[in-house]
């Protein structure tokens, strides 16, 4: 459902532009998530017409890869794939396919196959739970990118045992709002704030007159009303990976939902890791496994053409951006 659409009219005089520029906000609930635009232009039809456009798309791809729909596309890999191979849009082979490479190149840290997990630490349709040792163990059996079998001929998906389960809570997002800005650019539209849930952003040109960008914040891990990095984007995304979206506290201790896929516990060690890159697809795939492995591995592997600004657990939050 369209939650808000507000219309606001700038006086060019004021912004200093040739001509008054239409801002309208809007967001809307799909795929888990409240995604919102902001989109700065001069034809209010275009711009309504843009915005319905994107809302539509992440509802479709609410319908392809939501694991909570039982009719979704990624719902029938995951009940079909272990007895025989599934055949697949291309769409979502292409996106399954990125999986497995970023699991290949981040040693295993970030890995699509982590539902298992996510279902005995309570974190599927739940706010999380403390397993046992016995449990832990026999999901883990379970998890593994290698258990993916993606034939390009074909098209299929097939695992490699029974048991495996897809989670597309690590990379959904982002795809989302990266397929959402290519909407909103096929019509029309060169300025606008594409958001999931404030953890994964792509900032489309600039707004009105600030040529700098869409100014954004990373906010204090340790308290929301802080922030602990300002910045502009233009024309990139922004993912934060953070140990305060969702953790429950068990023997006095507090566990993240972001859950390292080779343990088969939740990461420690890290508060937040805020990822920019060219799409957003890779802003949040990066951000998981940076918090997994820390500065360390980060600096020696990350892609050069993205940046990292990491929140470090430690008696005062250290944060910084990764040299």
């Amino acid at each position: 459902m369209l939650h808000l659409v507000v219309l606001l009219w700038l006086a060019g005089q004021a912004s200093g532009l040739s001509a008054e520029l239409l801002r309208l906000e809007a967001s809307v609930d799909a795929m888990g998530s409240t995604y919102s635009v902001v989109v700065y232009g001069k034809d209010r039809d275009q711009m309504e017409s843009a915005v319905e456009g994107a809302f539509e798309e992440v509802r479709r791809l609410d319908r392809m890869l939501s694991n909570y729909r039982r009719d979704s596309e990624l719902s029938e890999v995951n009940r079909f794939a272990a007895e025989r191979p599934v055949k697949v849009t291309p769409e979502l082979f292409r996106l399954l396919w990125a999986c497995v490479e970023y699991s290949r190149r981040s040693a295993g840290a970030f890995d699509i196959s982590v539902g298992p997990l996510m279902k005995v630490w309570g974190f599927y349709k739940g706010s999380g739970r403390l397993p046992r040792k016995q449990e832990v163990a026999s999901a883990l059996e379970k998890v593994g990118y290698r258990n993916i079998l993606l034939d390009s001929e074909s098209r299929t998906v097939r695992f490699a045992q029974a048991g495996v389960e897809l989670d597309p809570g690590g990379i959904g997002k982002g795809y989302a709002v990266d397929r959402m800005v290519e909407v909103l650019k096929e019509n029309g539209i060169a300025s606008a704030l594409v958001s999931a849930g404030g953890s994964s952003i792509y900032a489309l040109g600039a707004p009105g007159a600030e040529s700098r960008g869409w100014q954004v914040k990373i906010r204090d891990p340790k308290d929301g009303r802080k922030t602990v990095e300002e910045l502009y984007l233009k024309d990139e995304s922004l993912a934060t990976s953070g140990s305060y979206e969702k953790s429950f506290v068990a023997e006095g201790k507090v566990y993240s939902h972001i859950m390292d896929p080779r343990s088969g516990y939740p990461a420690a060690g890290r508060l937040s890791v805020s990822v920019i890159a060219g799409k957003a697809l890779d802003s949040e795939a990066w951000s998981k496994p940076f918090f997994i492995l820390g500065r360390e591995w980060a600096a020696k592997h990350k892609p050069s053409d993205i940046r990292v600004f990491l929140c470090e657990d430690k008696a005062e939050t250290a944060c910084a951006w990764l040299q």
